[in-house]
């Protein structure tokens, strides 16, 4: 491997740029803190009064600190129990934002011909909205569930399994990869945190987007500063 090269907030390690947008097929997201600005969770738990407790488990597993993604999950979704399903539309309006270059590098890919898609830890309630608002062509994530109009604390099984940790999103773009005849290597994977590491490792190229230590640690590119765009000066488009 190369020795990274650390330029203004952006560091390779593993390849000499620049490559070409068009050798690669698809482009794979994380959306909390990736494509998003916050995390989905953590300000949904503001609605009960436990952002605090939830946010610190959040941190950790995002860290890798907390192995288990799945448990972790779990805990936090336990302490929404009660809270009104209006708070999931309060955040979407108030606190979510997309990060910025988020629409540039989006639009780049799909006029470069690559497919996307959208693999979160988080709801179908921002996810679905995000893949409509970005165009992104397929979306997976877990699903709250609700009843009487209040969350209950749970999540709802869904046909292809529980919970969408860091294996079922490396699985997730492995068989978007193999329905469209596309290798592992012609695919970038997105991400900011531990459980990004899986599918970011399935990629032929990984991007470590303002991201835990140990993920850019490992990532073939750490923007550390600026926008998501900033892939397009190592990925160039022709």
């Amino acid at each position: 491997m190369t020795a990274p090269n650390t330029a203004d907030g952006l560091v390779i390690q593993g390849f000499t740029p620049p490559l070409a947008l068009a050798d690669f097929r698809l482009i794979a997201f994380d959306m909390d803190s990736t494509l998003i600005n916050i995390e989905c969770i953590d300000e949904i738990a503001d609605a009960a009064g436990r952002k605090a407790e939830v946010a610190a488990i959040t941190e950790a597993a995002m860290r890798g600190e907390i192995t288990d993604f799945k448990d972790s999950l779990r805990r936090r979704v336990a302490l929404l129990a009660g809270v009104p399903a209006s708070a999931l539309q309060a955040v979407l309006d108030e606190r979510l934002r997309l990060n910025p270059g988020a629409e540039t590098l989006l639009r780049t890919c799909r006029e470069a011909g690559l497919k996307t898609l959208l693999v979160s830890g988080g709801f179908t309630f921002f996810a679905d909205r995000v893949r409509e608002r970005l165009q992104i062509d397929a979306a997976r994530s877990n699903v709250l569930e609700v009843v009487n109009g209040h969350l209950t604390g749970r999540l709802v099984d869904q046909p292809w399994g529980d919970i969408c940790d860091g294996e079922e999103k490396k699985r997730t773009l492995l068989a978007m990869c193999a329905e469209h005849g596309f290798e592992p290597r012609q695919a970038i994977a997105v991400g900011d945190g531990a459980n990004d590491l899986p599918m970011m490792g399935a990629a032929g190229l990984s991007v470590a987007y303002h991201a835990k230590p140990k993920v850019r640690a490992q990532a073939m590119v750490a923007i550390n500063e600026g926008g998501l765009d900033r892939l397009l000066e190592v990925v160039q488009p022709r």
